[in-house]
Formats: structure tokens, sequence, C-alpha cells
């Protein structure tokens, strides 16, 4: 997949057939849309293209109420080039950008690339005051020499799939619900970072990572998951909170490896929550503690044992 920031003229002379979105989660309704336009891309002889937009628009349309991110550009580049797109468009999202009307971006969206089809969600718009509705842009595809279309939203359960929904569902603590809704188990990841130490001392030593501020996180609590590092998965209890029982303060997320023994400080980790054991609790001293984590990782290892035999 061939990453390109800005929209210089042109990227290349290539037909295309494109989407654009903010596309955060990159969810089963993103992948929906997605997977369509590679499937009509490469029905037609064309390249498949993302147009999507860093930092989030709300974190400048709204600042005031911007909310966490599910991905980074980083990782929605991962599950994009695993959709087979072969062109993501990265446009610096400014106040300057903002103000654009919908003729005039697709203009310049039209300089970059050789636009064929553009395909939209179901509720998409884009432009000042989000004039480009699939109306608009369809009138302005008409002038431009693209045609408009559009997919139906994603149900789970009755409920759309939507990046609001998963984002209440990781307040809740209901990582299971994000990872159905997101078609993969929500993700966070970091470098190892230097902690306390504690974890050494009552025999369970932990990787602290720095996760990417402003990135989503599940609420506070003890989860099952698969942690990566150095190529390799492992099994994961992963502690996210202050840690009341030593009367911290810090919110910190620090996972316990399983059978896991080598120093990877300054390394990347990442972690995919599979389910919430419980939520956090203050013990009454070190022994009380110590005996709830050693049933938190037999806990884990019968449910790692079972999804594996899944």
């Amino acid at each position: 997949m061939n990453i390109v920031h800005g929209l210089p003229r042109p990227i290349n002379e290539q037909p295309t057939v494109m989407t654009i979105g903010a596309f955060d989660g990159l969810h089963r309704g993103h992948q929906h849309l997605i997977g369509t336009v590679v499937e009509r891309a490469r029905a037609l002889g064309c390249q498949s293209a993302v147009l999507t937009f860093d930092p989030h628009p709300d974190a400048i349309i709204r600042p005031e109420r911007a909310q966490p991110v599910l991905t980074t550009v980083e990782e929605r580049a991962e599950v994009l080039a695993e959709l087979g797109v072969d062109l993501l468009i990265v446009v610096p999202f400014t106040r300057q950008l903002m103000s654009l009307g919908a003729r005039e971006f697709m203009g310049e969206v039209c300089d970059a690339v050789a636009l064929r089809e553009l395909w939209i969600g179901w509720d998409f718009a884009l432009g000042r005051k989000r004039e480009g509705d699939a109306r608009r842009l369809g009138e302005i595809g008409q002038e431009l020499g693209y045609s408009v279309h559009t997919v139906e939203r994603v149900t789970l359960g009755g409920e759309t799939v939507s990046s609001s929904s998963i984002r209440a569902a990781l307040e809740a603590g209901d990582v299971a619900k994000a990872a159905s809704m997101l078609g993969r188990p929500f993700s966070v990841r970091g470098e190892v970072v230097a902690g306390d130490r504690r974890g050494r001392t009552i025999g369970f030593p932990t990787a602290n990572i720095a996760v990417e501020p402003g990135h989503a996180t599940p609420s506070n609590g003890v989860y099952v998951c698969y942690a990566t590092v150095g190529g390799a998965r492992y099994g994961a209890v992963t502690n996210i909170g202050v840690r009341p029982t030593f009367d911290g303060t810090k919110r910190t997320v620090e996972a316990y490896l399983l059978d896991f023994t080598d120093e990877i400080y300054g390394e990347v980790l990442k972690l995919e929550f599979l389910q919430r054991l419980r939520g956090e609790q203050k013990f009454d001293g070190i022994s009380a503690l110590v005996a709830q984590i050693t049933r938190d990782v037999a806990e884990a290892r019968a449910l790692l044992a079972q999804r594996d035999d899944t």
C-alpha cells in the first residue's frame, strides 16, 4: 500500500475508486465500506484509495468535546493494508481545510487522483457546514467526472456499529462488545517504560506501557489480553488504573506477561484486550492482593486455553 501525505498534484494518473472519512477504529461498518471500494476497484481495473485525516476532525472542529481516538494513523494504515487498499492519503485537518466548501475540497481531490467512483457511508458529509452530503457530492461529481455511491449502516444486535458505540463499550469495560463491533480485539501499543518495579517484589513483574496521549483505553480494571513484543505473542493479565492498594494517583497500563521473563524496556508492546476479569479494587494488604492476582492469572490461563481451542 502506498501512503501519501497531503494532496500533491497529481499523486498518480491511475483511475481511482475512493472513500473519504476519519475512519476512527476502522470498525465493521468502515470495513464494509472499504471492502466495497476494494472490490469495485478490482472489478473496474482501478486503484482503491482511502482518504483520511490527521488529527481527527473533532480535535479541530470541537476541541472541547474531542474524544480519545480508537486508532492512530499508523494503526489505521496497518488495517487498511490488510484490507487490500492500494493508496492511503493522509490529509492534515486544519482550520483552513475546515473552511473549504465541498466543491473546493473535491476539486483538490480530483487534481490529485483520477477519481471515477466515490463511495461514502450512509450518514457522510464533508465541507464547510457539512454541505457535501450524498446529493451535493453527486452534483459536484457530474461536473468533475465521478459518480457517488452509498452503503447502508452496519448493525450488530440491532445497534448501529459506530465509533461512539465502541467508546461507550470501552468506558464500560466491555472489551468483548468493542471487539465484536471492531471485528478484532481493541488494542493499544506503546513503549515499555520503567515503573516503580513493585510487581517484581510480589512475584508478578509487569511491563508498564506508555500509551500515546489521546488514545482510548478501557476503563479501570483487570483484563485478559494478548501481548505482542519482539514479534512474539503471549497471554497477559493487564491492570489499568491507579493501584489503590498502594495509594497510587497516576493512571497506568501494566501487563503481566505469562511465561515470560525477558527485559523489554524501550521496546514497543501491543496489547489486544479480550475480556474483563474484574474492576479495580483496593485490598487490605499485599497478601490479599497477591492472592487475587494469583486467581486472576489462573482465570486468564483458562480463558486463553479455551480461546485457543476454538
